[in-house]
């Protein structure tokens, strides 16, 4: 296998495993507060809202020092590791009990910071500056269909349910536990890149199982990720795209939590306001997967860079919020178990719903696929520290964004996207221009990014 099929070939794998382990994961996000409002046990008093926001706060908070874990451990085992974790916080719904639910809450934190940032690691070494658009929507469309087969499962199974039984949540989350150890085993197909390397660079940047270096080099690179990191996040570039970064976790919390959520409370949905929640999440996977495919494959023949791009999403998303602000009722987010019968200002509609839970997936996948991409090409030399502070300030607003959800009526989170969303846009812009001013200045054509 030549050395660019073999790079091909771990982009492949590693989008498979995280499909696997995100098909349980993300549908686990989506049908928890629903499941959780369903619980017969009187004992259980925790809170999906409350467990993803614990999630996304250590989360961000293990991003300053995940850098320093991969440089030690290597991405390929941070990655199993970080599987594994991921596998024991779906099985505890299996069994719900609150003290266990927000332990693995915590763990679970910590692993995402450092699976996030190994897979940054591994993108940017199997990708150069002609393959890294390509490498990014391949990677991503494969992730995002995880939307779609968990969701397309709760779909037919809470056909027709207006409550959910306790045999129920046992088998899809016993179900759900075995897909994400799946996932976690496909790691160790990823093959070592041993013609990537380049005469003085230091073999951790290119060994995906780890290498053998003695305990003192290690320390020293972890020393050296965790000081990069700091000093990398007060640079301009970074710090623009961190309000676009922002505007992504705002943006995730709400199609992965918030509006199924939303969806399944609308009592006027008849009964099929739970089944809906599942094809919610398959519509919004056929936004993920269509993006990233078009923004990502296409990406060679896109003469005008990444703006265009962003620019659609964050025309798709107002539209989808402007639909979803008259279609569903305020206090949506917030109903209790009985669901809620107020309307907004229009009678509420499925199509409609669906339609936006498309357009949500549709624009989430204009921005990820183009951050993603311009991360790698930005900082293709070390790219850990900087996807390491991507998913901080992502996951610090999505756990922000989640404790809000207890509390925000619907149109106050709907307004905050769209301020955020705004000035996100625009800082993406001004990076992206001084990107194809000095990929200009280095004489490469602007198409190849």
């Amino acid at each position: 296998m030549s050395p660019e099929s073999k790079k091909l070939f771990n982009i492949i794998i590693l989008g498979i495993s995280f499909m696997f382990i995100f098909t349980a994961f993300q549908t686990c996000g989506n049908i928890a507060q629903t499941v959780i409002t369903n619980l017969n046990n009187t004992d259980f008093h925790g809170s999906g809202y409350t467990s993803m926001s614990i999630i996304y706060g250590v989360f961000s908070a293990s991003n300053l020092v995940s850098p320093s874990v991969v440089a030690i451990v290597g991405p390929q085992l941070s990655m199993v590791v970080s599987g594994i974790f991921y596998s024991l916080y779906i099985a505890v719904f299996i069994q719900p009990a609150t003290w266990t639910f927000y332990t693995a809450s915590v763990f679970i934190g910590i692993a995402a910071a450092v699976l996030w940032t190994a897979q940054g690691s591994c993108l940017t070494v199997n990708s150069n500056e002609n393959t890294i658009g390509r490498n990014s929507g391949v990677f991503w469309a494969l992730l995002q269909s995880s939307l779609f087969f968990g969701n397309l499962y709760i779909y037919f199974a809470w056909q027709g349910k207006t409550h959910i039984s306790e045999s129920d949540r046992r088998t899809v989350f016993i179900a759900l536990t075995v897909i994400s150890l799946v996932g976690t085993v496909l790691f160790f197909l990823i093959r070592r890149q041993e013609d990537a390397k380049t005469p003085g660079e230091e073999d951790s940047a290119n060994e995906i199982p780890g290498d053998s270096s003695s305990a003192e080099n290690k320390m020293t690179r972890a020393v050296a990720a965790f000081k990069k990191s700091i000093k990398l996040s007060f640079t301009k570039e970074i710090l623009l795209l961190s309000v676009t970064t922002a505007y992504t976790g705002l943006e995730l919390t709400f199609f992965s939590g918030v509006y199924g959520t939303c969806i399944g409370a609308v009592n006027r949905f008849g009964s099929e306001e739970k089944s809906l929640i599942g094809l919610s999440g398959i519509f919004i996977g056929v936004g993920e997967i269509l993006g990233g495919g078009i923004f990502g494959l296409l990406s060679k023949n896109n003469r005008f860079g990444r703006n265009p791009v962003v620019m659609l999403g964050i025309v798709v998303h107002f539209i989808a919020f402007y639909l979803i602000f008259f279609n569903m009722p305020n206090n949506a987010p917030i109903a209790s178990m009985e669901g809620t019968n107020d309307v907004a200002y229009m009678i509420p509609s499925k199509e409609v719903a669906i339609l936006c839970s498309f357009l949500l997936g549709l624009g989430d996948s204009c921005f990820n696929t183009q951050l993603l991409s311009i991360l790698g090409f930005l900082y293709s030399e070390d790219s850990a520290p900087a996807f390491a502070i991507f998913k901080f300030v992502q996951s610090i607003c999505a756990a922000v964004a989640y404790f809000y959800s207890n509390y925000f009526l619907l149109q106050w989170q709907l307004l905050i996207m769209v301020v955020v969303g705004f000035f996100g846009t625009m800082t993406f812009f001004a990076v992206e221009w001084e990107a194809a001013a000095a990929l200009a200045a280095r004489g490469s054509d602007y198409s190849s990014i």
